[in-house]
């Protein structure tokens, strides 16, 4: 688990913003930092370069220097940097070293570039299972490959005019290169993170800096300067494997570690199966973590501790004490761009907690995509009966209920789905942005049959709301303490194994039975019954106490940092009905306040240093 960056074109790029490049990704790889820079004729240099391969190591596998990054061939004319960690690929390496590729590492990265060598890049990436986001430079062929995982476990964004394209982990590593006048804020992205609560792919904060899609390769033309994006990966249910056997498998090859590694374990379902697979296989002596946030409703420590203790795992508590007007600042920094999620505010406190036990952490994210567990499927699916159905009403600007209600029925109805997880209705945008018309939603690849309902909502979902939000959290949130966060249930074949599951045990009621062979605590302790519970924070305390004083002057700051496309009074007013005691508001408060913190960051970080 690492951050990398790169850029390849015609200008001169100096040291000193390489370095600045290098030091956005700090967090995300701690233990080294490494550069590769090239002169016109790729000729190696330390100085001025118009190429380079960056890298920042979060060591897991192969602790020694020989294993860092960017890693070459033999020959230096095929080069890697890769964030991520694939798993299950020892008996491939052995096919390769009976053919003649050299190994001096027991690395993940090492047997990636000699995949590539091997069988091309199609033949690579169809042997690589777990999460990754590579960059793979072959000289020979003069072309760059930007790769995402299928399931966009890790992030990877770029920005590409002309001959030029720089690359990163993160926007803020691409920042760096990017000169004043390249550093556009998009409206659309402005107007996606009002309404979605974050800023959906292909979209980022910046008009021209884009998000890979996750199961998608960019192919950059080194000659040409073009850049071709195609989908290497469509889900296909795969009924030769075994549900059970394949979640068991998940889960042993995610314990594979040269770094400790534990376990963030809620006491629900989907961290409980997690746990209890652990136990099964013979590894206690992972140790399983969970917060305590005393005296809160989201305090599931008693819960852990009564699942842990059953299975025979070793277990800590980690008291949780939130110091938000300390943290804010640097919470919002770590999530990289405008992102809302309340409950990224806790998960970065535990991760930090988390972070100074062990370097790995295995994760429960993933059963509710599966398995249909979030209670809102349910809700829209009682409108099912008007499926294309949408009533031609005018636009409204409005706080109220009814003008969410009337932009719902003004869409169709998948589209309206996007409406039940969101951060301001399409109304209340209209309301605060009167001069910018707001599209309804900004989620891509939206599935174009929904014969079978629930289906498509799960779709929509895998493309959406999972990948750029769920993962796009837990990816920040840990890396931004150098903590490496690994999803069992979202490991690839797995989720094909349960795409081939016949509908009763895949939509079982209670929802994700399918668990309950592989976690009898699930059973025991009657999980499956159990109502889901929020990690919300205490938003409203915070925003009339710790975070008060940043409410002030938020309306004008969010004008002047958005060039007038939030209205300075309309902000202001609605800020001030949650100060004067409209509680409902408190949410998308912060909302507000999480873009006006970002988009200062953004706009007085690292300046370009060329």
């Amino acid at each position: 688990m690492c951050g990398i960056a790169g850029f390849f074109g015609t200008r001169s790029v100096t040291p000193a913003t390489r370095a600045a490049m290098l030091a956005a990704l700090a967090n995300r790889g701690p233990d080294a930092r490494h550069e590769v820079a090239w002169r016109d004729g790729f000729s190696r240099t330390e100085q001025d370069a118009i190429a380079a391969l960056l890298h920042a190591r979060l060591s897991i596998r192969d602790l020694r220097i020989i294993a860092d990054q960017p890693m070459a061939n033999a020959a230096g004319d095929v080069w890697l940097s890769y964030n991520g960690e694939v798993y299950g690929w020892e008996a491939d390496a052995e096919e390769l070293k009976k053919r003649g590729y050299a190994f001096r590492t027991t690395s993940d990265t090492e047997f990636i570039l000699n995949a590539y060598q091997a069988w091309g890049l199609e033949g690579c990436l169809a042997r690589l299972r777990g999460m990754f986001a590579l960059a793979i430079l072959d000289l020979r062929a003069r072309k760059l490959h930007l790769v995402r995982d299928r399931l966009g476990i890790k992030p990877l964004v770029y920005w590409h005019r002309g001959n030029e394209l720089v690359f990163g982990s993160t926007v803020r590593a691409v920042l760096p290169y990017l000169r004043s006048e390249e550093r556009k804020l998009s409206p659309a992205g402005i107007d996606a993170y009002l309404a979605h609560r974050y800023v959906p792919a292909p979209h980022t904060i910046f008009e021209n800096i884009r998000r890979l899609p996750h199961g998608h390769c960019a192919t950059f033309d080194l000659t040409s300067g073009g850049l071709a994006l195609t989908p290497y990966w469509q889900p296909q249910s795969d009924s030769t494997l075994d549900f059970a056997n394949t979640l068991v498998e998940s889960v042993k090859l995610r314990t594979v570690s040269d770094r400790p590694v534990g376990l963030f374990l809620s006491g629900g379902v989907d961290s409980t199966t997690v746990a209890s697979v652990l136990a099964q296989t013979g590894h206690r002596e992972i140790t399983a973590y969970t917060a305590a946030f005393p005296g809160t409703e989201y305090d599931e420590s008693a819960q852990a501790a009564r699942v842990a203790q059953r299975l025979g795992l070793k277990h800590e508590i980690l008291p949780i004490e939130s110091h938000i007007r300390d943290d804010f600042e640097r919470i919002v920094a770590g999530l990289d761009e405008p992102f809302a999620d309340p409950s990224s505010f806790p998960l970065w406190y535990i991760a930090r907690a988390a972070a100074t036990h062990v370097k790995v952490v295995l994760g429960g994210d993933g059963g509710d995509e599966l398995f249909a567990g979030y209670k809102r499927y349910d809700k829209h699916l009682r409108s099912t009966w008007r499926r294309g159905l949408r009533l031609p009403l005018p636009a409204t600007a409005s706080h109220a209920r009814s003008g969410k209600l009337l932009d719902e029925l003004c869409l169709d109805w998948l589209s309206a789905y996007a409406l039940r997880f969101s951060g301001m209705n399409p109304a209340l945008r209209r309301v605060l942005q009167p001069a910018f018309a707001p599209a309804p939603i900004y989620w891509d690849r939206m599935p174009a049959d929904t014969t079978d309902p629930l289906r498509a909502l799960l779709e929509t979902d895998m493309h959406n709301y999972l990948p750029e939000y769920i993962l796009r959290k837990g990816d920040l949130c840990t890396m931004a303490h150098g903590l490496e966060l690994r999803v069992p249930l979202l490991d690839h074949r797995l989720y094909q194994s349960v795409l081939a599951l016949p509908d009763d045990r895949r939509f079982t009621r209670p929802r994700k039975l399918a668990l309950g062979a592989t976690c009898e605590p699930c059973r025991e302790f009657k999980l499956f019954d159990a109502a889901k519970r929020g990690f919300n924070p205490p938003v409203g305390q915070w925003l009339k106490n710790e975070l008060r004083t940043r409410l002030d002057g938020l309306g004008t700051r969010l004008a002047q940092s958005t060039q007038g496309q939030l209205n300075d009074a309309r902000v202001q007013q609605f800020v001030d009905g949650f100060i004067n005691g409209n509680d409902a508001r408190a949410e998308q408060v912060l909302q507000l306040l999480i873009l006006d913190t970002s988009l200062t960051q953004l706009r007085h970080g690292p300046d370009r240093v060329h």
